[in-house]
């Protein structure tokens, strides 16, 4: 379902545009998700509105077939991609699971402030995106997935999730459609 509307207190939640992750080829021009990101970033900033910026630090402590990295991630592997321009009134999630829901407080930090619907960009469509909608749908939150402001390793991953798994799960947008809805910053 198109973007309808948008709640009176809604957050951005970007998932993983860290140096890390952002260096990692994808589906799509990375360098655009990375500016529709900080647009929507700065357009929530602008009106007051929560922008959570999650990282990813290390790989869930589950047991799984996936090879591990037998390398050692670089120091500044998690450093948010400066071009979102972190301010200090950003909320800081660092993630060990796939979705940011899970073992982080985000769930906590939203409730307190009033948040009753998260507009979701960032890497990986199917993974990090895709799992933090999930929580956010089992938690009650409108869901508000912008789809040309995200991106994944493999673009038939996500064409499936955005095609046949986001419609189930919230509303898709497009960068522009959320900044059109956004409130007036004079109102």
């Amino acid at each position: 379902m198109p973007l309808t509307k948008l709640d009176d207190i809604c957050a951005l939640v970007v998932i993983d545009l860290q140096k890390g992750v952002a260096g990692i080829a994808g589906a799509h021009p990375m360098s655009g998700i990375i500016e529709r990101s900080a647009q929507l970033a700065r357009a929530f900033r602008e009106r007051g509105l929560p922008v959570v910026l999650v990282n990813v630090s290390d790989m869930a402590p589950g047991r799984t077939d996936a090879a591990r990295p037998n390398f050692s991630f670089p120091p500044d592997w998690t450093d948010l991609v400066p071009e979102l321009e972190e301010h200090a009134s950003d909320h800081l999630v660092t993630k060990q699971c796939w979705g940011a829901f899970a073992t982080t407080g985000l769930d906590d930090y939203l409730r307190l402030r009033g948040v009753t619907q998260i507009v979701l960009t960032g890497v990986a469509t199917s993974i990090g995106v895709e799992s933090t909608a999930r929580n956010a749908y089992d938690l009650g939150y409108n869901v508000t997935l912008v789809t040309d402001a995200m991106t994944d390793r493999d673009a038939d991953a996500h064409r499936f999730s955005v095609e046949k798994i986001f419609p189930r799960l919230g509303e898709r947008a497009l960068t522009d459609d959320v900044l059109k809805l956004l409130p007036d910053v004079s109102a």
